[in-house]
């Protein structure tokens, strides 16, 4: 499935939120509670709160932090 250009920063936003939602909130979870049984509900609980705010906030910060990667690199 190919989506159009100009949904590609939206696209890369939400895979990105999604993966580091996924991935800290599994850490977290195993730090705080340790792996059980009962983890895996505990994961996709934190994830669930996790990702709807993670998604907003990439969306607003990602074009300050790209002005401010390009502030700093030598980029054009």
């Amino acid at each position: 499935m190919r989506i159009p250009a100009r949904h590609a920063n939206l696209a890369i936003a939400a895979v990105m939120s999604f993966l580091m939602a996924l991935l800290m909130s599994g850490t977290i979870a195993a730090v705080n509670r340790g792996i059980d049984a009962g983890y895996p509900d505990a994961w996709l609980r934190s994830f669930a709160i996790v990702w709807p705010v993670a998604l907003p906030l990439v969306l607003l910060l990602a074009p300050r932090v790209r002005a401010l990667v390009a502030r700093m690199a030598a980029l054009p």
